[in-house]
């Protein structure tokens, strides 16, 4: 991260450079623009599914793979990326990103067949995991220590909004404009950013002299695109058929084998090591379960809202949007505190917030208040919002500055896996329960029974809460050794 100037005999960092820091927020609002439309387009062309699946006389199925093969695409190639962005530059593999992801948005918008969209997808998900891959490791590149929970919480809080804004705001766009606009809405947007960025992202500064990894970079993804079908198409036939159940073992396998085989190797793609660092593991981890949750929230919450409570798709997606609003409120103030106080106490109140808020929306039903239902979902925003912006804080700061590349794509990763998780978690248990007492295989809503849906989300808004009480432990330990470490250096220094 060093660069020796010509002019003079002594060594630079970005944090040094006074030109690099006058510029450092307008480097962040590029970050943020590509983090905000790669996580977006996610999660916002679900609510686009039954238009696309209309015009394309596709089938449900066919339609769900527009969605999950630019999930899948991310997180196989993300930790590639991240590598990549250690080796040969974080800010040039982020800078092709913004182009290779804009062209993909492009061609989406002028696709009008299944296998131009999927192709198109695939490119635009490339592009995308390139800069997510990196993002975060720029910003702990270029900004002090002091601003640096600051910074990642900006850009922690726009993944967020863009995962979870994805519904209600592509309701907006798909209503308006029609269904190709939730893709050609990124081209503004991205040539602009574009020609910012080019003009005010540095020349990169820190790169390793290793080769890449060619064993890891093939197994990695065939692990993720078997541990994906087996999940996603479970959910259609069932985890019982035996194509599944080989699926999800082959996926196991290979998994084995690439740890092996990273274990071997003297630069790996993903650095092991990494996660010797408990604090390091421990919020990856915890970032993971809080994804998976509110993955819960964002594939139930639409369909109470419409086909229980009867709103509008256009009210209800104003009434979902109180998650986004209230986190791209509270995570900049959130990472902001924890600069100065620290990230730990912050993440733990968060996931307690969060805990209350999903108890809460597990007790809601048929008659329940817009009020109310409102002011749970603005409380899992806040908890979501404290969270989010001191982990990522965390995450960065244990990490060697030459590992920031595959530290941030490792993070992502676990974001984009969350997604799918939780996806499969909810779907999963939701129809379970409604099959359980319906005395038959259920994979959709059944007219005239309102309260067979309802128990199934009480069950599906449990579980999550249950998923984020076992993170806020996991915290309140981290926060209690904290502590004792501290009060063990103290005494000592006495």
């Amino acid at each position: 991260m060093k660069l020796k100037l010509e002019d003079e005999n002594r060594f630079i960092t970005y944090q040094d450079d006074p030109v690099i820091q006058k510029r450092r927020w307008i480097i962040l609002i590029v970050l943020n623009l590509f983090t905000f439309m790669s996580t977006l387009d996610g999660s916002i062309v679900n609510i686009a599914l039954p238009v696309i699946a209309k015009r394309m006389d596709l089938t449900v199925a066919e339609a769900e793979w527009i969605v999950t093969a630019y999930l899948m695409t991310i997180c196989a190639a993300i930790l590639f990326f991240g590598k990549l962005g250690d080796i040969v530059g974080k800010i040039k593999v982020f800078k092709w990103g913004m182009i290779i992801f804009t062209l993909g948005s492009l061609l989406c918008g002028f696709s009008f067949s299944l296998p131009l969209l999927l192709g198109s997808r695939l490119l635009q998900a490339l592009g995308a995991a390139m800069t997510m891959a990196n993002s975060q490791g720029i910003i702990t590149d270029i900004f002090p220590t002091t601003e640096r929970g600051k910074a990642l919480g900006l850009i922690g809080t726009f993944v967020s909004l863009g995962s979870i804004a994805g519904p209600s705001l592509g309701g907006f766009i798909v209503s308006g404009l029609g269904w190709e606009y939730i893709f050609l809405v990124n081209i503004p947007v991205g040539l602009i950013a574009i020609a910012i960025g080019w003009k005010v992202l540095p020349a990169d500064r820190t790169k390793l002299k290793v080769l890449i990894d060619k064993a890891g970079g093939l197994l990695f993804p065939l692990f993720i695109i078997a541990l994906f079908s087996g999940l996603l198409l479970g959910q259609q036939v069932g985890y019982g058929d035996m194509r599944i159940v080989a699926a999800l073992i082959i996926s196991a396998i290979v998994f084995v084998i690439f740890l092996f085989v990273e274990i071997r190797k003297p630069e790996p793609m993903l650095k092991l090591t990494l996660f010797k660092n408990p604090l390091f593991s421990l919020s990856i981890l915890c970032g993971f379960l809080v994804f998976v949750a509110n993955f819960c929230f964002n594939i139930i919450a639409p369909f109470y809202t419409q086909s229980i409570l009867n709103l509008t798709p256009s009210h209800a997606g104003l009434l979902l949007m109180l998650f986004p609003i209230v986190m791209v409120i509270v995570a900049p103030l959130s990472g902001a505190l924890s600069d100065k106080i620290g990230s730990e106490l912050l993440t733990f109140a968060g996931l307690i917030v969060m805990v209350i808020a999903q108890v809460g929306l597990a007790r809601l039903h048929s008659g329940s208040s817009i009020i109310l239902v409102g002011s749970w979902i603005g409380m899992l925003g806040l908890g979501s919002g404290l969270f989010q912006s001191p982990n990522n804080s965390l995450v960065m700061s244990k990490v060697p500055k030459t590992q920031l590349g595959i530290a941030g794509s490792i993070n992502s990763l676990v974001r984009n896996m969350g997604m799918v998780v939780g996806i499969t978690v909810a779907t999963t248990t939701l129809f379970g329960v409604m099959s359980n007492l319906a005395g038959h295989r259920v994979t959709g809503l059944v007219p005239g029974r309102p309260d067979l849906f309802l128990s199934g989300m009480h069950v599906v808004f449990m579980t999550s809460a249950s998923i984020c009480l076992v993170a806020a432990a996991l915290t309140g330990w981290r926060l209690w050794s904290a502590k004792r470490t501290l009060r063990r250096e103290h005494l000592r220094s006495r």
